[in-house]
């Protein structure tokens, strides 16, 4: 091997001793199997074959934008789209092409002069790679820690114009919830205060009408940004950032990955408008979900004997080392379930976890034959 890739090669068997290289899996038939490694919550990528169809009959937008989206001749699918989610959550909505594009684009636009942001100590990486972007000025607080949050905010609040908070609703790896009923009183206390709310893993699962946190808490107004996905629950692809007209002509203007980015094809947007319109009407699948999801939680209670970080649908089984979450993956694939390990640098050390992500397909009858194969083969 020549010299100048010897380094590379060197960081690749690192990662091999550790238990923690990466590889892109084979193909797995989820409908064949347990699938507990997606985000499909509310199992609609599954469920979804009779709407494609019709989809398919009916639409004839176009599978390209061939142009971002400042520049992109036919609007239509995307006005249609985000005109809609104005009407769900009373305020403008901009399109990005991914959660991750929606974070990097809006954190380091938000990065002006006189500015502090202050994420939660487990923010998605999406959040701090749009602060490094930017060479932000940022302080993490220790996660879900009101009082640390509140001293960085009597620190600071004299000291900046704004400082923006950045959480997650539901937080992808423990699957626990952000203190939000807190935050807004706090933002309500320091006028200097923003509230910037990625609600990724709650869109499609909490609230009336699947609208997340925000609104199943009667605090959809509060958070100056809310950032929601189409990847997970709405069986699409995409993002979105709800926020006031000012910041919403703000970011039109300032987010590279908006600008800089071609747009998502019609086709899948207008695809994501009818996954929109079905989740917002899933009311019993939601309430599923959250039952199955506490008995699945106090399940893997009793098996670890310890108590359990998650409020959600995601829920991890810690297993503290990346060789026992890949050996209890592989012998969990085994028996017909996919629940991946999750390691280094998704979670910290001593994190390793396998993290099981639960759906609305998955009957009471299903859920007792998992938990019965997992519990026999932890034994």
């Amino acid at each position: 091997m020549e010299n100048k890739f010897l380094r590379y090669q060197a960081i690749l068997d690192d990662y091999l001793k550790e238990n923690r290289l990466r590889r892109i899996p084979s193909h797995r038939v989820a409908s064949q199997r347990f699938d507990l490694s997606s985000n499909d919550y509310l199992g609609l990528r599954l469920s979804s074959g009779n709407l494609r169809e019709d989809f398919i009959k009916k639409n004839n937008d176009s599978f390209t934008s061939s142009a971002s989206r400042l520049l992109a001749a036919d609007q239509n699918p995307y006005l249609e789209l985000e005109n809609y989610l104005e009407s769900l959550y009373g305020r403008p909505a901009i399109l990005f092409n991914s959660g991750y594009h929606a974070n990097v684009g809006c954190i380091s636009a938000l990065n002006i002069p006189g500015t502090i942001f202050l994420p939660d100590r487990l923010i998605h990486a999406s959040v701090i790679d749009g602060l490094n972007m930017a060479n932000a000025e940022f302080a993490r607080w220790r996660h879900n820690d009101i009082k640390h949050l509140r001293r960085l905010l009597e620190k600071y609040h004299d000291k900046y114009e704004r400082i923006i908070v950045v959480a997650e609703s539901i937080y992808s790896m423990d699957g626990d919830r952000a203190p939000l009923t807190e935050m807004v009183k706090l933002k309500e206390e320091f006028p200097s205060m923003m509230l910037y709310l990625d609600e990724a893993h709650a869109f499609g699962v909490f609230g009336e009408r699947g609208l997340g946190c925000a609104e199943e808490d009667n605090l959809i107004y509060a958070p100056d940004i809310i950032i929601g996905t189409f990847g997970k629950a709405a069986a699409s692809s995409g993002a979105f950032a709800i926020t006031t007209p000012l910041l919403h002509s703000f970011l039109i203007n300032n987010a590279r990955s908006l600008i800089f980015s071609t747009a998502i094809p019609p086709v899948n947007v207008a695809w994501t408008l009818e996954m929109v319109k079905k989740i917002t009407q899933m009311k019993e699948e939601r309430r599923h979900l959250h039952i199955i999801s506490e008995k699945f939680r106090n399940f893997i209670s009793r098996i670890t004997h310890s108590e359990n970080p998650s409020s959600s649908q995601i829920i991890p089984l810690i297993t503290g080392d990346a060789a026992k979450a890949v050996e209890l993956a592989a012998r969990l694939e085994e028996i017909g379930i996919d629940a991946l390990p999750i390691r280094r640098p998704t979670v910290p050390p001593g994190g390793e976890r396998i993290r099981f992500s639960l759906n609305a397909g998955i009957s009471d009858e299903k859920l007792s034959i998992i938990m019965k194969e997992i519990e026999d083969n932890l034994k």
